[in-house]
């Protein structure tokens, strides 16, 4: 059964926090110091800067260097970011009937993929393997 208010960015925050840990503890390892942070939707300039028609569209945005680009040279900056985006993972939640766990398990492990370097078709790829 649905529960009758929807769940709260905290909700999402210990669903997230969940999902990470049920990760495989190597690749849980390989992303440690990655924050995770969930807001209510992508702002009007993340919106521009993908060239997304809504904001909607986006459950979900990882923000940093990939793996594949880092260097020991490189000075530190920001901390590498993984955002979830709560309304539209709600309205996608509602639209498909997913389980709300699983959908955003699915976000989490799509936006570790970036971490890695590796494009949306291949992480659609290695989901489809799996």
């Amino acid at each position: 059964m649905r529960p009758t208010t929807p769940p709260s960015l905290e909700d999402l925050m210990e669903m997230a926090e969940d999902a990470l840990a049920a990760i495989p503890a190597e690749l849980r390892e390989m992303v440690r110091g990655a924050a995770i942070l969930v807001e209510e939707v992508p702002d009007d300039e993340t919106v521009a800067e993908l060239g997304l028609d809504s904001p909607w569209e986006l459950t979900g945005l990882y923000r940093g260097t990939p793996l594949t680009r880092k260097s020991v040279l490189d000075a530190p900056g920001e901390p590498d970011t993984i955002l979830l985006f709560r309304e539209p993972i709600l309205l996608e939640w509602i639209e498909t009937g997913e389980d709300l766990f699983r959908l955003i398990r699915n976000v989490v492990i799509h936006e570790i993929g970036h971490h890695f370097g590796l494009s949306d078709e291949d992480i659609d790829r290695l989901e489809n393997e799996g």
